[in-house]
């Protein structure tokens, strides 16, 4: 979970120097590394993204553990990635970047939990 965290802090600071592109893919990073977090407390490694996604919704959203919303912040965070990293060049909003972040924060944060609570 401290990779997520720091990631966090990362998206943080690009938001905070206007960098929208870069929040919205430290905020996405950010999920992934407490997915990876997650993955890890079952004893599994994942590399993958599409695996690391579909490993938290069959898991964890199926199964009630975390709410469906959770996994739609995931989802689009990857998307969104995708996205701003690969395809055209789009300008990014900023209420976008931010809304990002807000929802990459409540991830860490009910991944961060569940695993204290182990």
């Amino acid at each position: 979970m401290e990779e997520a965290r720091e990631t966090l802090v990362e998206a943080k600071t690009l938001l905070d120097r206007d960098l929208r592109r870069g929040t919205i893919n430290r905020s996405y990073y950010a999920m992934f590394y407490a997915v990876l977090a997650l993955a890890a407390s079952k004893g599994l490694a994942i590399s993958k993204h599409t695996h690391a996604i579909a490993f938290f919704d069959k898991e964890f959203v199926r199964k009630g553990i975390f709410p469906k919303e959770f996994s739609g912040y995931l989802h689009f965070g990857f998307e969104e990635r995708q996205t701003r990293d690969y395809g055209e060049i789009w300008e990014i909003d900023r209420p976008d970047a931010e809304t990002t972040l807000l929802e990459a924060e409540k991830f860490v944060d009910v991944v961060e939990n569940y695993l204290k609570s182990l």
